[in-house]
């Protein structure tokens, strides 16, 4: 017998009225920004630094600089460069940092070998040491994939472990009575309880991976949206610029969506605070 498939609960009006209020209130931080924006590209002394989305008295726009770009087949190939950077960089880092951050919050002596020096490189800006892997493993993608790797698996790694450490100690030492071993305590009790913060970590990876573009970028590649935007900064080609720092903000914004949907999947369990 096959089974039914639950029927979607309809929306209270409270919550009808809720999602209309946050579509307006988006709507209101958009027309903000590009206030914002607009005011800054007619500036004297702003004009030329921010250029508007679209031309305004013969000024160079955003949108003429992203075209320019397009003509040039450069668009496309720096997008591409930059999220298999971005992609890879990050696969590693969250595959590595996943069972270090473990193996630090269950054994004591991992934690005291490890943990001083991941807080003492991930304090340190990924431009100050981006020379030396160039100098290690020579120019191209490479480099900046270690680059991503490493200031992905510094932030995720020290989440993550800081979420296990949070965990309520009390439910380990219930089922460790009830007769747990300690595959059953990390599969049942510390991995659900710990999705959370690994998604948290997930989430501040991609951040870290895309700040770091600049940087990994700048170790010699040949394409990529870090890379474009130092030589566009050299052309003083501020228009193409500013459209390449907001297509980074955007897949920022896109990718920390798809998180928050994979988020509400995985964790529909967890008590959330309502909002006013």
């Amino acid at each position: 017998m096959s089974k039914t498939k639950q029927a979607k609960r309809p929306l209270t009006q409270a919550e009808k009225r809720a999602k209309t209020i946050n579509k307006l209130w988006l709507l209101l931080s958009l027309v903000v920004a590009l206030l914002v924006l607009f005011l800054l590209s007619i500036g004297e002394k702003t004009g030329r630094s921010f250029p508007f989305l679209i031309s305004i008295q013969g000024r160079p726009s955003v949108l003429q600089g992203m075209k320019t770009m397009i003509e040039r087949n450069a668009l496309w190939e720096d997008f591409a460069s930059s999220m298999i950077c971005v992609a890879a960089g990050f696969g590693l880092g969250f595959i590595t940092a996943l069972p270090v951050a473990f193996l630090m919050a269950w054994y004591t002596p991992v934690r005291k070998i490890i943990e001083p020096w991941i807080n003492f490189i991930r304090n340190i800006p990924a431009l100050a040491y981006a020379p030396l892997i160039v100098i290690m493993l020579g120019v191209g993608r490479t480099p900046a994939i270690v680059l991503i790797w490493i200031c992905t698996f510094m932030t995720m790694c020290i989440t993550i472990f800081h979420g296990i450490r949070n965990i309520d100690n009390t439910l380990v030492k219930a089922a460790k009575v009830l007769g747990a071993n300690d595959m059953d305590i990390f599969f049942r009790i510390t991995l659900p309880a710990t999705v959370p913060f690994i998604l948290t970590a997930v989430r501040l990876g991609l951040s870290a991976g895309l700040t770091t573009l600049l940087a990994a970028e700048s170790t010699g590649a040949q394409a990529g949206l870090g890379m474009r935007i130092r030589y566009l900064q050299g052309t003083f080609e501020t228009n193409a610029m500013l459209g390449y720092i907001i297509l980074i903000g955007i897949i920022g914004t896109l990718l920390n969506i798809f998180v928050d949907l994979i988020e509400r999947r995985l964790t529909s369990w967890q008590e959330k605070r309502e909002e006013a």
